[in-house]
């Protein structure tokens, strides 16, 4: 099903080939994905980059990317790079990289030349009073008393907020358009504000910077991008879109045609990157790159593949509603791709000490375990077994109920890839907590060596890690940001609904293979879940993140509520 999916043309694919069966020609084909660098990018934007440079492979086509930094108050230079970065890692390579900072000359330039054609004015009204006059759409606007300046007015006007003689907010240049449409973009809008603070690219150049519905059409159509594919917020600017590039278009070149698609909402996450800058300026998380930020980055250091995220990403699809998705689809798809690539080691992130009493202090014996039995290619490891060992405490119980099939006293186990053990005994501390299980091993029943006692069958398998080879470590496990599916929707403030629990911190131990692993490495930790080692690692600490675990468990956990 999901192959047949993959050949179905989505109805953005569809407008395309309409488009070239009318004879647009197929080498004027060009798209764009225009991120503004005023954050990192996030999941949602994901959906907007594997369409542009997914239309853009199928059709062989270029794709710009072009960074959309018209406003010098919250752009900086870390957020192209990591906009770039992210890209990049998810795959995929653009023709040309622009900016709309490489146009300010030309759409002045054009905003000149609309005022002398009597279709834009400077307005020297207050925001609010502005706001005021546009009114609703179930109402007409009010013109602005500064309408009908002169030309000659108009252009002077323009040209001193450009050469900085005006104040912020003492005049706005506006489209004279119709303040009666239905349309609220339509009401005048405006083109250019006076802001007063240094461009991360021109410097100290420009005091006036063009707006987005102004920009956006005219970058489009300076580029030549044939289809500007935006989400569903932006349908309502259509007509504001072709207008403005109607004013600019000249005979015999291509006219951008916007067209939009739902955006994409998952379930447990935010993405207004206004609000993500507040969950980093008030240190609510690490950074953008916390991996329970749903941003690439911080998916990336959460452990998440490219492969993983493109596939959950053909599996949404492309629609033209949007809708809520759920946090499990991408973690399925995550767990699915981690599955083939991620080798198997053994860990514990709860760990009690067991003692073997009838195995020979002092020895240790290597027992062979497989790296990754879904890719047998992987071959095989060494894994050190020896009298102590830990296991995880949550694997015992001293009375255990019937459907406990783990370690219990008078019980037996197998250990894996080892012996079976039965539990005798268990020494407490003071508060009753267990500090040692003391056990027997059954000598003849190691697992792969062909006798009758390794051929005996018990309904338990556990992971453990021999104690005198553990390699010390800390383990990061995250939960959901959010308490609530929607916290967007929910009253009051957003941070009230931030989950206390989505990070919890416990010192555990590896088999000592994980020595020299690498930041970036992946693994499946045996029975616990997928985990990568995070940057923060050292050589005297290895620090590994949960990506997630080997099952769905939230998703019954919800229809249990």
């Amino acid at each position: 099903m999901h192959e047949e999916e993959k050949k179905t043309s989505n109805f953005l694919e569809q407008i395309i080939d309409e488009d070239l069966a009318q004879g647009f020609p197929k080498d004027k084909l060009r798209f764009r994905f225009p991120p503004e660098p005023n954050g990192f990018l996030h999941i949602g934007h994901t959906k907007a980059i594997w369409i542009n440079f997914g239309l853009a492979q199928k059709y062989q086509a270029p794709v710009n990317l072009r960074l959309d930094d018209t406003n010098p108050e919250k752009e900086e230079q870390k957020y192209v790079d990591a906009i770039k970065k992210d890209i990049e890692w998810l795959g995929y390579r653009w023709d040309q990289e622009c900016y709309a900072s490489d146009y300010f000359q030309q759409l002045y330039d054009w905003a000149e030349q609309l005022v002398k054609e009597g279709k834009a004015y400077v307005d020297s009204q207050t925001s609010e009073e502005i706001a005021e006059q546009k009114k609703s759409p179930y109402e007409e606007g009010v013109e602005s008393p500064y309408r009908n300046r002169s030309v000659e007015e108009n252009l002077d006007l323009l040209r001193r907020m450009k050469a900085g003689e005006f104040e912020e907010g003492a005049h706005l240049l506006r489209a004279k358009i119709d303040m009666k449409s239905p349309n609220m973009n339509l009401r005048d809008p405006a083109m250019y504000r006076i802001i007063k603070k240094s461009h991360h690219r021109t410097g100290d150049q420009w005091c006036i910077y063009p707006l987005y519905d102004w920009t956006h059409g005219e970058s489009d159509y300076i580029e030549q991008i044939s289809h500007s594919l935006c989400s569903l917020e932006f349908e309502n600017h259509r007509p504001l879109y072709e207008w403005f590039i109607n004013q600019v278009y000249q005979e015999g070149t291509v006219k951008s045609k916007q067209r939009e698609f739902a955006r994409m909402s998952l379930a447990y996450t935010l993405t207004s990157k206004r609000k993500l800058l507040r969950l980093v300026e008030g240190n609510y998380v690490s950074g953008w790159d916390d991996p329970r930020m749903p941003t690439i980055s911080g998916m990336r250091r959460r452990g998440y593949t490219p492969e993983a995220i493109l596939d959950f990403l053909e599996r949404v699809g492309v629609a033209k509603r949007e809708n809520l998705i759920d946090l499990s689809l991408l973690e399925f798809s995550v767990r699915n791709h981690l599955n083939k690539i991620a080798p198997r080691v053994m860990a514990v992130k709860n760990p009690v000490k067991i003692i073997i009493t009838n195995y020979p202090e002092g020895e240790i014996e290597y027992v062979r375990v497989e790296n990754n039995p879904e890719n047998p290619e992987s071959g095989e490891r060494e894994v050190p077994f020896s009298r102590e060992i830990y296991i995880e405490r949550e694997d015992f119980m001293e009375e255990a109920p019937k459907k406990f099939f783990r370690l219990t006293l008078g019980g037996e186990v197998r250990l894996k890839g080892t012996y079976i053990l039965k539990a005798e005994r268990v020494d407490k501390d003071e508060t009753g907590e267990i500090q040692t299980i003391y056990c027997t091993y059954d000598k003849d029943s190691k697992s792969g060596s062909g006798t009758e006692a390794s051929l005996r069958k018990v309904k338990g398998t556990l992971h453990w890690v021999s104690a005198t080879q553990a390699l010390p470590i800390e383990i990061r496990m995250y939960d959901r940001l959010f308490k609530v599916e929607s916290p967007d929707s929910m009253e009051g403030d957003f941070l009230d609904y931030l989950n206390p629990d989505s990070l919890q911190v416990v010192q555990g131990y590896a088999e000592p293979s994980l020595l020299n692993a690498t930041i970036g490495s992946k693994y499946q930790f045996q029975r616990l879940g997928y985990f990568v080692v995070d940057e923060d690692s050292t050589k005297e600490k290895l620090i590994f993140n949960q990506t997630v675990g080997l099952k769905d468990t939230w998703s019954k956990i919800a229809n249990q509520k």
